[in-house]
């Protein structure tokens, strides 16, 4: 079992987490190329937030919620 879980732990240090160490690497460099993944992750999350206000705002304007008090069980 002791052998699953050390090469478990080899798999993420040496092959998963390879581009991770480049972009640590670099960061002295070039600030903006090693947070590039923060970026990425930024633009996803702006996406969806996006995305999910754009639908709020569509059922709000259908009038398809339940916005009365008792709308909820626990209310």
């Amino acid at each position: 079992m002791t052998a699953f879980f050390t090469a478990l732990g080899d798999l993420f240090t040496n092959v998963l987490f390879v581009p991770f160490s480049f972009l640590a690497e670099i960061e002295l460099d070039n600030w903006w190329a090693a947070n590039v993944m923060t970026w990425l992750f930024a633009v996803i999350g702006l996406v969806a937030f996006t995305y999910w206000m754009s639908q709020l705002n569509r059922y709000d304007k259908n009038g398809e919620e339940d916005k009365s008090i008792s709308a909820h069980s626990y209310l």
